[in-house]
């Protein structure tokens, strides 16, 4: 990793921890060659940062890179300190931020999934034998019986988050109901989605200058400058190096990209690492298989950026949208894209046409969009995909909904 980009995550880390509200003492930049299998860093660096944590009376030790179980030990064990690394600090932001039942789920499975493996340090000084007796043998250590009891926990939550996935589909059914097209905003945390959701739709998101302040989904419905409708989700932000396991914990929650018929990924054109912060985004889509969905590329604060930053952003996205979430100023733009994306999208139905309607099937034929079509006596019935643009004239003949 090049040194710059280092110190972008070591401020990063800062901020993260900052979040915590923990005091920050020093922070030091190691430059390794090649990992130390017992700290991670070498033995000598090592040793000359557990004296300084000693001299400076610190309580905690945080690494940006990811310690293995056994280096979290020996650490603990030379340092007589608590040591964590970067997932531990982001799953406990996460953690703090939770608000609904749902992400209090996500965050206590990725906390467990995470802590199963670093057990060991834990219950180091309580193992002690039990069931001597009649059953004989040595019986459970403790760290046996605290294993089996997180696997339980675990194996709990992993049905209750399948509980909540049903009732979020249900919930996405009942909004299909009448066919509305939806996008989600994706980006990097702290660029202004939430701002950005409020300034369209005019909810009253929550909206904070911190790093994660909102983990729900929040849907709102935005009027278009047409007069039709848009369903527009504000979702977790994204980070880098964002631990794997959150990405899986959260899939019930960032499945509102997947489903979404196209994205606004929103970047924050003031932050120097604009660029790093998009690649960061869209490797996360990648593992949510949403890195092929149509999106609108939108760099938000506008008015904040020097025009040299807004005229190289310009240079590099030509297609991309240039808007302020605080000011309104190019939201107008930002509107009409959506307009057109709404107007190639399609929605998945089941109709059933009268004979008298055959303009109606010419039509769905014309779009591409029909997988099975069968005609009975008293109708043509059909099951595809229907182009947003055709909702009003279908509506009346889509099965078992009103229109």
């Amino acid at each position: 990793m090049p040194a710059g980009e280092g110190a972008e995550l070591l401020e990063e880390l800062k901020e993260l921890v900052g979040n915590l509200g923990i005091d920050i003492a020093r922070t030091e930049l190691v430059r390794l060659r090649e990992t130390n299998s017992a700290y991670l860093i070498g033995s000598g660096k090592a040793a000359e940062l557990m004296r300084i944590a000693e001299e400076e009376d610190v309580d905690l030790i945080v690494f940006d890179e990811e310690l293995s179980p056994a280096q979290g030990r020996n650490w603990e064990k030379e340092s007589n300190r608590a040591v964590i690394d970067r997932q531990e600090v982001i799953l406990e932001v996460f953690n703090q931020r939770a608000q609904t039942r749902e992400a209090k789920l996500q965050v206590e499975l990725a906390q467990l999934e995470y802590a199963m493996p670093r057990l060991k340090r834990a219950w180091t000084h309580l193992s002690r034998q039990r069931g001597k007796g009649k059953m004989g043998g040595e019986g459970e250590t403790q760290l046996e019986i605290d294993r089996r009891i997180v696997r339980t926990r675990i194996s709990v939550l992993r049905e209750e988050l399948k509980a909540v996935v049903k009732q979020r589909a249900v919930q996405r059914h009942r909004r299909q109901r009448v066919p509305i097209p939806n996008t989600a905003i994706v980006g990097y945390t702290n660029a202004g989605k939430s701002c950005l959701l409020n300034r369209l739709t005019g909810a009253a998101v929550l909206v904070q200058d911190k790093l994660f302040a909102t983990l729900d989904p929040t849907t709102r419905q935005l009027a278009l400058p047409d007069g039709r409708k848009l369903l527009v989700t504000d979702t977790v932000g994204f980070i880098r190096r964002l631990p794997h396991r959150l990405v899986e914990a959260f899939k019930a929650t960032l499945e509102e990209t997947i489903v979404a018929d196209f994205l606004i990924h929103v970047l924050d054109l003031t932050n120097p690492q604009v660029e790093k912060h998009l690649a960061a985004t869209l490797s996360v889509l990648g593992e949510l298989g949403a890195d092929t969905k149509r999106t609108i590329t939108v760099f938000n604060k506008v008015d904040s950026a020097r025009p040299e930053t807004v005229e190289l952003a310009r240079a590099h996205h030509p297609d991309a949208v240039f808007v302020s979430a605080l000011t309104g100023e190019g939201i107008d733009r930002l509107l009409a894209r959506c307009s057109e994306l709404t107007n190639t999208a399609e929605f998945p139905a089941e109709l059933r046409i009268p004979h008298n309607r055959y303009d109606l099937v010419a039509k769905l034929h014309a779009s591409g969009g029909v997988v099975e079509e069968r005609a009975e006596d008293d109708a043509v019935y059909i099951t595809g995909r229907v182009p947003f643009s055709m909702r009003d004239a279908v509506a009346p003949f889509i099965i078992g909904e009103e229109p």
